[in-house]
């Protein structure tokens, strides 16, 4: 089996957001014909030389639906040594969001692309235009019937042979394991209709985002940082008080002004990347890198706005991180925020700007550890 291979050599993973396409409920809620290209087009600068709307290389402004796209970004991944993409998974108790282009890739069998899941396990809220508390999408997790559905929804992907699996087991991330009441249930369960499926287990990993893991004892095998979300929650009490008090003020006086000073201040990408690396993650997992980081487009003034890296800014927090997981972790997967998150600032596709110099830079790391 092909996914062996990946209990050996150093791989690259990247999250993989698959709101490039429509759907009725974004219809709905934002607008008809609403994609994630919606909040990029729309993007302006707060801050000074910042680069908004950010624009793919050659108006690349592609619909997921096409396979045609999912065709060129597999070969995008395999040319610049990305090893697969780690899609997000959108299940509401047997209610789906997003799925048409992981379900496209299952049927498309000659298209080249390891991947696996993550369970994007919260709920849809309008937390874009500040309206936290607003709905769109609840989030439930139901009891033995409903993991069974779900189970038996993933079951055709984890048979897939492009499907990452380590030791016949498929990898599987949680987001928020701390939502799930019953996890620890669900995940037992889960195992046991693997290993009756000819499985030897599921691949748990805990996506490690909060100040804190889960402190209950589940049957996770591994965890992954999740950047720059992780660093970013990993400060002082004081320091993120203070940010919160500071936003505030700046709201207050917005409204009073009728001015636009952005809530948040800028950060260097180097002195984010710096804390990233300072701060040492459990023995068993994997490392995480991120590609700057701008969610103004979606957030206007709330945004957080990381200043992009330089290639050789990006080449060198990777190869820092890639000698952490090898030698402190010991595991050997990189998982990358992200493959496509262009609302958000962090993205591996090209642009008119860095074109292929983050891809770039992931080749030409991995060539001088291999």
């Amino acid at each position: 089996m092909k996914n062996n291979l990946y209990n050996n050599k150093m791989r690259v993973l990247a999250f993989y957001l698959p709101q490039f396409h429509t759907i009725p409920e974004n219809d709905m809620w934002w607008g008809k014909g609403f994609t994630d290209w919606s909040n990029v087009r729309k993007a302006k600068p707060y801050y000074k030389n910042q680069y908004q709307p950010r624009e793919p290389l050659a108006d690349n402004y592609y619909d997921l639906t096409n396979i045609e796209t999912i065709k060129w970004q597999a070969e995008l991944a395999k040319k610049y040594n990305v090893s697969g993409l780690c899609f997000y998974h959108y299940w509401f108790n047997g209610k789906l969001l997003l799925e048409k282009p992981s379900e496209l890739l299952l049927k498309h069998t000659e298209v080249d692309l390891d991947y696996c899941f993550s369970w994007a396990n919260e709920p849809w809220a309008r937390t874009w235009d500040g309206k936290n508390n607003h709905i769109l999408m609840p989030q439930s997790y139901g009891d033995e019937a409903d993991w069974l559905k779900h189970f038996e929804y993933l079951l055709p992907f984890f048979k897939d042979d492009r499907y990452i699996k380590i030791g016949n087991k498929p990898m599987f991330l949680l987001y928020k394991s701390q939502s799930i009441p019953q996890c620890k249930s669900m995940m037992d369960y889960w195992n046991k209709l693997a290993v009756n499926h000819g499985f030897s287990g599921i691949h748990f990993v805990e996506t490690l985002r909060d100040r804190t893991c889960d402190s209950r004892e589940l049957p996770y095998e591994a965890k992954v940082e999740f950047e720059p979300i992780r660093t970013n929650y990993k400060q002082s009490f004081f320091i993120l008080n203070y940010k919160r008090i500071r936003r505030r003020v700046l709201d207050l006086i917005n409204v009073v002004f009728h001015i636009q000073i952005p809530l948040n201040r800028k950060y260097k990408f180097q002195k984010v990347a710096s804390r990233s690396l300072a701060l040492k993650s459990p023995q068993g997992t994997y490392g995480g890198v991120f590609v700057g980081w701008d969610n103004t487009a979606r957030k206007g003034l709330k945004g957080t706005y990381i200043e992009m890296p330089t290639k050789d800014e990006f080449k060198a927090y990777l190869a820092r991180k890639i000698e952490i997981t090898q030698n402190v972790y010991n595991t050997n997967f990189i998982f990358v925020n992200a493959w496509n998150e262009w609302a958000e600032g962090t993205y591996l596709e090209p642009d008119k700007k860095n074109r292929f110099d983050y891809l770039e830079a992931i080749k030409e790391v991995l060539q001088e550890f291999d």
